[in-house]
């Protein structure tokens, strides 16, 4: 699996709860996989304006045809602001009958950087049925 280095957000955790959410898009074809790719790059570009946002990674696994995001959020509302962010709207609307995306998410009792990507790694490796 390649994943991007950590992209920290605006949002300091503040030692507090965090949410985590996992985000996961199968093109239908393969070589769509690069346009995707790049597109998330281009949301990360504009990472630091998202209110609530602790950080990021983005992830993928050619071979597999997987592509996503692990992202760290100091609540749930804040994860929605981003689903609502216009940039994101765009993308999403691009690719929409390109592929399936999932998504699912969990609250984690403090930001532990390593801890955080070791348990998206594993829910990665084995996907929810």
């Amino acid at each position: 699996m390649l994943r991007t280095g950590w992209r920290a957000g605006p949002a300091d955790d503040g030692g507090e709860p965090v949410f985590v959410a996992i985000t996961e898009f199968r093109p239908r074809r393969r070589r769509d996989m690069l346009a995707v790719a790049r597109a998330g790059l281009r949301l990360g570009r504009g990472w630091l304006e998202l209110d609530g946002a602790v950080g990021m990674w983005l992830w993928c696994q050619p071979t597999l045809g997987r592509t996503g995001s692990v992202s760290v959020w100091r609540d749930e509302d804040a994860l929605h602001g981003f689903v609502r962010w216009p940039p994101h709207v765009e993308v999403i609307k691009r690719f929409r009958d390109e592929g399936a995306l999932s998504s699912h998410g969990w609250w984690t009792p403090s930001f532990d950087q390593e801890r955080i990507w070791r348990l998206a790694r594993e829910r990665l490796v084995r996907p929810r049925a």
